[in-house]
């Protein structure tokens, strides 16, 4: 019985609920050449949305097979901390905004 990873969910960092979605596995660009992995976040009951992006990992860049990061709580809190500290307003109006981030989400 194979396990999956989630995909969407929920996280409380601070008292403030954050929900995050998969919004895109690693993939190959025509343009960019490999892309990591990206999360969207939302606060909720706010009204803009962030985007995080990860640097692709380096086994895609060597030919070797597809795999995302795992993500888990401290991951997933340390990219939402990452956006916050690089400028993203939750409660602002405007387009989602994207960030980058490393393999471990600073």
């Amino acid at each position: 019985m194979s396990r999956s990873q989630p995909t969407a969910g929920s996280i409380t960092i601070d008292g403030v609920t954050y929900d995050w979605h998969l919004q895109s596995e690693p993939h190959l660009s025509d343009d960019e050449g490999w892309k990591g992995m990206t999360l969207g976040l939302r606060e909720q009951g706010a009204k803009r949305e962030a985007f995080v992006e990860f640097l692709a990992p380096k086994r895609l860049l060597r030919g070797l097979p597809r795999g995302r990061l795992q993500l888990d709580d401290p991951t997933i809190t340390r990219s939402i901390r990452a956006a916050l500290a690089a400028g993203w307003d939750p409660m602002s109006r405007g387009r989602p905004m994207t960030f980058m981030v490393d393999a471990e989400g600073n």
